[in-house]
């Protein structure tokens, strides 16, 4: 492994441990009909792994710590595990591939509206699929969730996480590169 890419790593280790955190310090219902979807801010920090180090990076730390969140604070389990991956993945990957190929102020926010759009989508298909099992109620229940409960919780969620997002990337970049955990030429540009 060159020092190269043991710095990529112990980065990508960091910023994992740093969503895990936010995750276990800050989880807050915001729609009190559908109590399981809990805002947490996790989700910034991936995705600034995307951004930093490519889409593949977002998503393998996406699963790290959803796994890690699994295995030892989350209540919903498997589904519940299936979902943070689905979602996160959802958002970063398209986000992070988006501004990997332009890599501009109009890129970042680009590839942020495309992210929060998929993610949106997405996670009506999945919970249309998946909440009547986690929920053990008939698949109606869940489509009368749908547009009340679980897409604005969803918009909401894409939109805070864009906006933290856009507002802390640069900061975070510039504190890793004085660090020297990240290449000069690995940011956003005008």
């Amino acid at each position: 492994m060159t020092h190269s890419q043991t710095k990529k790593l112990t980065t990508l280790g960091m910023l994992s441990a740093f969503a895990f955190l936010s995750v276990f310090l800050l989880r807050v219902p915001i729609i009190p009909s559908v109590p399981f979807l809990k805002y947490e801010p996790k989700d910034i920090i991936i995705l600034m792994a995307g951004f930093i180090f490519g889409p593949l990076s977002g998503l393998a730390v996406s699963v790290v710590v959803s796994l890690v969140e699994m295995l030892t604070i989350s209540t919903t389990g498997l589904i519940g595990f299936i979902m943070n991956v689905i979602s996160t993945a959802a958002y970063v990957v398209p986000a992070a591939y988006f501004y990997h190929k332009n890599r501009t102020t109009r890129g970042a926010v680009t590839g942020l509206l495309l992210g929060s759009s998929g993610m949106v989508l997405i996670m009506l298909l999945w919970n249309y699929l998946l909440t009547p099992i986690f929920m053990n109620v008939p698949r109606s229940v869940v489509v009368g969730m749908l547009i009340p409960a679980i897409l604005p919780f969803n918009l909401l969620k894409a939109g805070l996480n864009s906006v933290l997002a856009f507002v802390l990337y640069k900061p975070l970049v510039s504190t890793l590169r004085r660090a020297k955990l990240v290449a000069e030429s690995t940011g956003m540009q005008k």
